[in-house]
């Protein structure tokens, strides 16, 4: 079984992206966030990203750091509120913001990952900026919005354990939309604060299977003077 151990180093988890990839980013205003990957990506220096998240972060916590680095052309979201930086930059034309409610940007994801093309929904049927240009489909005697599914390239994420088959746990709300995301991209890379021995992990507690998670790495936490000097 020594074939199927998925732990390697970060650098390698993030060998696959390069400029113009689209990335789904795990976590809820930071919490959930793989610090040690986001870290990474900066080091490598990628951009022109296509962002897939729940929100925007803060500027120097979660995916907003890619965001306040200039790093990304496109930003799906459910909202941006928290990061100044990255409402400045859509005013400024700077960077693509795709607004989408928060329960359908999930379901959206999850159909990324079952096979679906998209889902319906009558959420922000009436809100242009939800509505866009996306087909209304009447059904039932309603009308709905058809929200095409989504998929990324590269997903990161973050969870409590791991062992190194790839299954993973969470740690309460840090769970969040990593599990979904993890079903939903061509490559997974899971950060976990502990990687345990193959098997370690009870069934009933593994939230995030290893048939979905194509590599493991070890977290080296959050950098804090980075943080620190941004502020």
């Amino acid at each position: 079984m020594e074939g199927m151990n998925k732990t390697r180093s970060i650098e390698e988890a993030i060998a696959c992206i390069q400029d113009g990839s689209s990335i789904m980013i795990g976590g809820f205003g930071g919490v959930g966030s793989p610090p040690s990957l986001i870290d990474a990506i900066l080091e490598k220096g990628v951009k022109d990203l296509h962002i897939i998240c729940n929100d925007a972060g803060f500027p120097a916590i979660g995916a907003g750091r890619l965001i306040t680095a200039g790093r990304a052309r496109k930003l799906t979201a459910s909202h941006i509120g928290s990061n100044p930086v990255a409402g400045r930059l859509m005013t400024e034309g700077k960077l693509e913001v795709e607004f989408s409610p928060q329960g359908t940007l999930a379901e959206r994801i999850r159909a990324g990952g079952t096979g679906l093309g998209g889902i319906l929904t009558d959420i922000g049927i009436d809100i242009e900026e939800v509505r866009g240009s996306k087909q209304i489909i009447h059904t039932g005697g309603k009308e709905y919005l058809l929200e095409p599914a989504i998929r990324a390239d590269l997903a990161i994420l973050f969870c409590g354990a791991a062992d190194e088959w790839g299954n993973l746990t969470y740690c309460k709300s840090a769970r969040n939309m990593n599990p979904l995301m993890a079903m939903a991209a061509d490559y997974t890379a899971a950060e976990a604060e502990e990687i345990l021995a193959a098997g370690s992990l009870p069934g009933d507690q593994i939230v995030t299977p290893g048939l979905f998670i194509q590599t493991v790495v070890q977290s080296r936490g959050v950098n804090w003077q980075w943080v620190w000097e941004q502020k």
